[in-house]
């Protein structure tokens, strides 16, 4: 929880289901004050009946500095830890995804479920609850920080694409998310059944699903996929116009006996649910 509305109204949805609640707080050491409003998601957590924990990470000024954060913050909250991500952060998610060249997994964006409970609400919804609620959310001024690169997304591309439109893109760009994912899904179930170390399977595979497979195969142990160059540089291989390729960190594959094998470098943990068969 930052204390914003979304993971307030996050919280106050959580404790109305009547389950244990534990608000966790990150403080990033970003900006001034940003500890004290440990104080406040605390207060927040004790006046709804909820626990409450600080937790502090270090994260240094640079580049990637979202990144950055985000990933430190993952890394010390309970791997089954909601969010509080709304409709208007899956549409901020997918336009950053597109920009950047993601394919149809980045165009879905985030995954409804108990990791994203509320995805489909709008922030307008979560303001109102909080309201209703008799809570006062922290307004973080980060979030008006232009040199973000959502923030640009949030208060410039959006406003604009919606007075392109006229029409609230936001809402529209967030259900294609979620259809995209449901496509998504199909794909990913089709693909597990190719085995993406024979050759012969992944000839005989619809291209879409072999590059899945293969996609699937060569994800780092960090949970970190290949890029598509990459990958068509093992399609290369099993096309039999290449007998091996390097790909990111390190990584190579080769071909023998209509078989493809994977070479890690030394210190990379094997991850038998990715990469498959040797």
């Amino acid at each position: 929880m930052s204390g914003g509305a979304d993971s307030l109204a996050l919280l106050v949805l959580a404790v109305a289901t009547g389950r244990a609640v534990t608000a966790f707080h990150v403080d990033h050491g970003l900006r001034p004050g940003s500890a004290a409003e440990a104080d406040r998601v605390a207060a927040a957590a004790a006046g709804l009946g909820a626990g409450f924990r600080a937790l502090s990470v270090e994260v240094e000024p640079g580049p990637n500095l979202e990144a950055r954060a985000r990933a430190a913050r993952q890394a010390v909250l309970p791997p089954d830890a909601s969010t509080g991500h709304t409709a208007d952060d899956q549409a901020e998610t997918v336009l950053l995804n597109l920009i950047r060249g993601a394919g149809l997994t980045g165009l879905a964006g985030m995954r409804a479920g108990p990791r994203h409970p509320i995805l489909a609400l709008r922030r307008a919804d979560t303001e109102a609850l909080c309201a209703a609620a008799g809570l006062e959310p922290v307004r973080d001024p980060s979030n008006y920080d232009g040199r973000f690169r959502r923030n640009r997304v949030r208060h410039e591309v959006l406003p604009l694409l919606a007075d392109v439109a006229e029409r609230d893109v936001a809402g529209v760009v967030a259900r294609q998310a979620g259809l995209l994912g449901e496509d998504e899904a199909l794909l990913e179930s089709l693909a597990a059944a190719v085995d993406p170390t024979s050759v012969a399977a992944l000839r005989q595979a619809p291209a879409p699903l072999a590059r899945r497979a293969l996609r699937r195969w060569l994800t780092s142990p960090e949970g970190y996929p290949p890029s598509a160059g990459a990958v068509e540089r093992v399609m290369a291989v099993v096309r039999l116009e290449a007998k091996g390729a390097e790909i990111e960190g390190g990584v190579v594959v080769s071909r023998r006996s209509g078989r493809l094998s994977r070479q890690d470098p030394p210190g990379l943990r094997a991850r038998p649910d990715i990469l498959g068969r040797p």
